[in-house]
C-alpha cells in the first residue's frame, strides 16, 4: 500500500535534502534497535515524511549521531531522532505485520504468513501501547475485505476506508488541539495513497480478473479514464495541501511542501509514462501484425 509518499530530491534544497535523509537513517537505526536487524525491512519514505511532519508542528527536540551505514560505508551517515522517530516505527510495525497477515489471507503467500509471525511479539507489544491505531487499523482490513466481496464501485466509499485509517494513524496525539486536523490531513493522504495503488495495479488486476476500482471506472469511461483519474488524484492531495497550511508548522515546512506539492507525483508520472510507452508499442505491434496479415493476403 505504501510507497507513493516521497520527496523529489531533484527540487529540494541541498540542506534539506540532507535533513530529509538523517530522519530516513534515523528512522532506520530505530526500527533495528526496537525490532532488530528484521525490522530494517520496513523502512520506507512514507512514514519519514510524517516524522518530518510531526517533528515540525510539534517542534521536538532531535538527538543527532553519526554512524556507518552498511549498505553506504564510504562515509558516516547522519542520524536524527525523537519521539515522532519511535512513533513512526511502531506505525510501521502495526501497519506491516496487519498487511502480512491479510496477504495470508487474501492469497495464500506462505511468504507473507511467516513474515507476519516473524513480527507477531512485535505487534502484540505495539498494540498494547497503542491500542487506538492498531484498533483503527484492523477494523479497515475487515471493513475493506467486505467493499472488495461486494465489488463496491463507489470510489468515494472505498477509499474513504483507507483514508480514515491513516487518519487515526496520523492523529498521534488524541486529544490534542491539532489531532482533528492531522487527522484530515492524514484522510486525504490515506485516500490518495489507495487510489494511486488501484492505479498501478490496474493491469495486474485485470489481467487476475482481482477487484479494482479504478477498473471498474475504467470500463465505463475508458476514453476519459486518465483524466478522470488525474483529477481525483489531484483533488486528494489539495485537500492534504490545505490541512497542511492550516497547521503552525515552520520548522521543515519547505521538505512538507515539497513532498506534497512534488514529490508524490513523482510515482505518478513514472507510471503514467511508462503505461503511454505501452500503449504506444502495442500500437505499433498492432500495426505490423496487420502489415503481416495484408503481405499473406496478397501472397
Amino acid at each position: 500500500m505504501f510507497g507513493y509518499i516521497n520527496v523529489n530530491r531533484e527540487k529540494l534544497d541541498p540542506a534539506d535534502c540532507s535533513m530529509y535523509q538523517s530522519y530516513y537513517c534515523g528512522l532506520c537505526q530505530v526500527l533495528k534497535e526496537e525490532f532488530g536487524r528484521k525490522g530494517q525491512m520496513l523502512l520506507n519514505y512514507d512514514m519519514t515524511f510524517l516524522i518530518v511532519l510531526l517533528t515540525g508542528l510539534y517542534e521536538l527536540g532531535d538527538k543527532t549521531s553519526e554512524f556507518f551505514c552498511a549498505l553506504h560505508p564510504t562515509k558516516k551517515r547522519t542520524v536524527r531522532r525523537n519521539e515522532a522517530t519511535s512513533y513512526a516505527a511502531a506505525m510501521n510495525v502495526l501497519l506491516s505485520a496487519k498487511n502480512f497477515e491479510d496477504d495470508w489471507n487474501d492469497n495464500h503467500s506462505y511468504v507473507k504468513r511467516a513474515l507476519s509471525q516473524f513480527f507477531q511479539k512485535d505487534y502484540e507489544r505495539v498494540r498494547k501501547k497503542y491500542p487506538r491505531q492498531e484498533r483503527a487499523i484492523v477494523q479497515y482490513l475487515r471493513r475493506l475485505e467486505r467493499a472488495e466481496k461486494s465489488m463496491e464501485q463507489n470510489i468515494d466509499v472505498v477509499a474513504g476506508l483507507t483514508g480514515e485509517m491513516l487518519g487515526e494513524v496520523f492523529a498521534w496525539r488524541e486529544d490534542d488541539i491539532w489531532a482533528e486536523e492531522l487527522r484530515c490531513l492524514g484522510f486525504y493522504m490515506g485516500k490518495f495513497i489507495y487510489l494511486m495503488d488501484a492505479y498501478e495495479d490496474i493491469d495486474k488486476d485485470e489481467k487476475k480478473h482481482c477487484y479494482n476500482v479504478l477498473r471498474l471506472m475504467q470500463q465505463k469511461t475508458e476514453q476519459d479514464f486518465e483524466t478522470f483519474s488525474g483529477l481525483m488524484l489531484t483533488s486528494m492531495m489539495a485537500e492534504c495541501a490545505k490541512s497542511f497550511e492550516r497547521l503552525p508548522i515552520l520548522l521543515h515546512a519547505e521538505i512538507c511542501r515539497n513532498i506534497l506539492y512534488s514529490g508524490v507525483w513523482t510515482k505518478y508520472e513514472y507510471l503514467r509514462l511508462k503505461k503511454q510507452a505501452r500503449e504506444k508499442e502495442g500500437k505499433k505491434k498492432s500495426r505490423s501484425d496487420r502489415k503481416v496479415d495484408a503481405d499473406k493476403i496478397l501472397q
